[in-house]
C-alpha cells in the first residue's frame, strides 16, 4: 500500500471516530454522510498530518439543549453583562452541561476539560455524591447566617481542621478566593499591629480593593491607587529571572538552564533571597504585618520557587514581627499530590492559610484558618461577619467534597497521573523549539511558549492563540498564564486517567505542529 493510500484510510478512519462524534456518545453524534471523492480529498489535503487526535470514550449521554439561541446569547451577554473580555476564543463557547472531566457545548460537541473552570472543579463536573449531597440539603435548609447553629457547619470545620497541622485549627468560613485574602490582609494587620504587607511580583490574590494590591500581574492592575501598605517584591522564577538552574525545582521536570549547583546547594536560591532581604531592607517599615505566597504561582503561568527559598523568607518575615500567610486558593486539597497542601512541598507551616476554588467543586466557598492566638487578636479588633460564609449548602458541599478525595483517592491519583502527564509535555518541549519550559507538580502544570529557547523571549500573544484556539477545535480546554499571557496553565480535575493524558498531548502535539507548519509558510 502507498504512503499516499494509507494517509486516505487513516484520515477516513479519523473522520468517522472523530472527538466531536464519540461511539459512546450516541447524541453527540452527527451522522456522517459520505462526502464526493473530490470533497474528500480537498479535506485531506486540508488536514494534512494534522487529523485529530482520537477522544477517550465517555459513558455519558447529555441532555439535550432547549435553552437560548447562541445568537441571543451573545446580545444579552453585549447588553447586560460585563463589557470586560474575558471570555476564551474569537467564537466563545457555550456550555451546556458537564460530567466528570467532560465538558458539553449546546451543540452537543464534547470537550476534555483540562482547565476545570480555572482551577476550581476539583473532583469532576457534577460528581454524583456531591450532587446528592447538595439536593438533600437543598430540601432541608439553605441559609441562617452565622446568628444560629446548623450542623453542616460544624461538621464541615471537624473534617477541615483534622486535614491541618498544629495549630492551624480555627476556621473561618467565606465565599471567595478574594474575600479570604482580603479577611487575611486584616487578620496579619490587627495581630501585628503593622501595616505593610509584602507579595511577589506576578502573585495574584485577588480583584477587591484590597486584594489588587497584593495582586501583581499586569492586567490586573487599574489606573487608581489600590492596597495601601502593599510592597511587591522579585519573584523567584527560576525560568524566566536572572537565576535559575537544573535542580532547583520541586518537580519531576527541571528547565532547559544549566548550573554548577551541588544537589544540596542552590546558588539561584541565594541570589533570589538577597533580593527579599533588599525590600526588607528599602521598602517597607522596620515592622511589617506580613507576607503572602501561593506555594505555586498560579494566575502567573505555575511559577515554581528553588526549593529552600520560602522556609528562608519566611524566617526572615517572622524576625520583623510579620505574620506568613500561604494562599492555598489554587494549591490546595491535593492537587500537587506528594501532599495535601501546597505549603507543606516546601516544608513550612504558614500562620494563616487561604483557601477557595477546589474546595466546593465549583460552589461559591471559601476559607481562612489561622491558630487561636492570631483569631483572637481578630476578635478584639473588629466584629467580623460575613452573612453567606458557611451557609449549611456550602458546609454539606465541603463536607462531600473532602470525602470523595479520600475515598476516590484523588491524592494519589494526582501524584500518578501529574507525573506522568508532566514527563510527557516535557518530550514535546524537547521536541519543539517554542516550548521553552514545563513544570508544575500533581495535576498543576505550566508550558511556557518562546519565540526560541535561547532568547527565552515570550511568544506573541497571537501565535499563543491560535494555538489555544486549535485546541479547542481538537476537543481540549486549557488555560492561559502569565505576564504576557505565554503559558498555557493545565488543571484538570483530579478524576483524570491517562488515556486522558494521552489525548491532551496528542492534541497539543498537533497543535504545535499545525503552529510550525504555518511559520513555515
Amino acid at each position: 500500500m502507498t504512503p499516499a493510500w494509507r494517509h486516505l484510510l487513516r484520515a477516513l478512519h479519523q473522520q468517522t471516530s472523530s472527538p466531536r462524534t464519540p461511539k459512546m456518545c450516541p447524541s453527540l453524534s452527527r451522522e456522517w454522510k459520505p462526502r464526493a471523492l473530490g470533497a474528500f480529498w480537498t479535506s485531506v489535503t486540508k488536514l494534512g498530518l494534522h487529523t485529530k487526535p482520537r477522544m477517550p470514550p465517555c459513558d455519558f449521554t447529555p441532555e439535550k439543549y432547549q435553552s437560548l439561541t447562541y445568537e441571543r446569547v451573545l446580545e444579552i451577554h453585549k447588553q447586560h453583562l460585563s463589557p470586560i473580555l474575558t471570555a476564551y476564543f474569537p467564537k466563545p463557547l457555550l456550555l451546556h452541561q458537564g460530567h466528570k472531566e467532560w465538558l458539553f457545548d449546546y451543540e452537543g460537541n464534547r470537550y476534555l476539560d483540562f482547565f476545570s473552570g480555572i482551577v476550581t472543579v476539583s473532583v469532576g463536573h457534577c460528581h454524583p455524591k456531591v450532587n446528592a449531597v447538595a439536593q438533600k440539603q437543598l430540601g432541608r435548609l439553605w441559609h441562617t447566617s452565622t446568628l444560629f447553629f446548623h450542623p453542616p457547619i460544624h461538621e464541615f470545620a471537624e473534617k477541615l481542621s483534622a486535614l491541618l497541622p498544629e495549630p492551624l485549627k480555627v476556621i473561618f468560613l467565606v465565599n471567595s478566593g478574594s474575600e479570604a485574602n482580603d479577611l487575611a490582609m486584616l487578620m496579619a494587620r490587627a495581630h501585628s499591629k503593622s501595616t505593610d504587607i509584602i507579595s511577589f511580583r506576578g502573585g495574584y490574590h485577588g480583584g477587591s480593593s484590597s486584594t489588587l494590591g497584593l495582586t501583581n500581574v499586569g492586567p490586573f492592575k487599574t489606573e487608581l491607587s489600590s492596597g495601601l501598605g502593599c510592597q511587591s517584591t522579585m519573584c523567584p522564577d527560576v525560568f524566566r529571572g536572572p537565576w535559575g538552574g537544573s535542580h532547583c525545582r520541586d518537580s519531576p521536570v527541571q528547565t532547559i538552564r544549566k548550573c554548577s549547583c551541588a544537589p544540596d546547594c542552590c546558588q539561584a536560591k541565594d541570589q533570589y533571597i538577597e533580593q527579599f532581604k533588599d525590600t526588607l531592607n528599602s521598602s517597607v517599615a522596620k515592622s511589617i504585618a506580613g507576607f503572602f505566597a501561593e506555594p505555586i504561582q498560579g494566575v502567573n503561568g505555575v511559577v515554581q520557587y528553588p526549593k529552600g527559598f520560602l522556609k528562608e523568607a519566611f524566617e526572615l518575615v517572622r524576625e520583623r514581627g510579620g505574620l506568613c500567610i500561604a494562599d492555598e486558593v489554587q494549591t490546595g486539597f491535593g492537587r500537587l499530590g506528594s501532599h495535601f497542601w501546597g505549603f507543606q512541598t516546601h516544608g513550612i507551616l504558614p500562620d494563616i492559610v487561604t483557601m477557595a476554588k477546589g474546595i466546593g467543586n465549583g460552589f461559591p466557598m471559601a476559607a481562612v484558618v489561622t491558630t487561636p492566638e492570631i483569631a483572637n487578636s481578630l476578635a478584639k479588633s473588629v466584629l467580623h461577619f460575613n452573612t453567606f460564609g458557611g451557609n449549611p449548602i456550602a458546609c454539606a458541599i465541603g463536607s462531600a467534597v473532602l470525602e470523595v478525595i479520600k475515598e476516590e483517592n484523588l491524592q494519589e491519583n494526582s501524584q500518578e497521573v501529574g507525573t506522568y502527564m508532566l514527563q510527557k509535555f516535557a518530550e514535546l518541549r524537547d521536541e519543539f523549539e517554542i516550548v521553552g519550559d514545563v513544570r508544575g507538580k500533581g495535576l498543576m502544570i505550566g508550558i511556557e511558549m518562546v519565540k526560541d529557547k535561547m532568547s527565552r523571549q515570550p511568544l506573541p500573544r497571537e501565535e499563543v492563540n491560535e494555538i489555544h484556539d486549535n485546541c479547542k477545535r481538537m476537543g481540549l480546554l486549557i488555560g492561559k498564564g502569565g505576564i504576557f499571557a505565554q503559558t498555557f496553565r493545565i488543571a484538570p480535575s483530579m478524576c483524570i486517567t491517562k488515556p486522558d493524558v494521552k489525548f491532551a498531548v496528542e492534541v497539543f502535539r498537533s497543535a504545535l505542529i499545525q503552529h510550525r507548519d504555518r511559520r513555515a509558510k
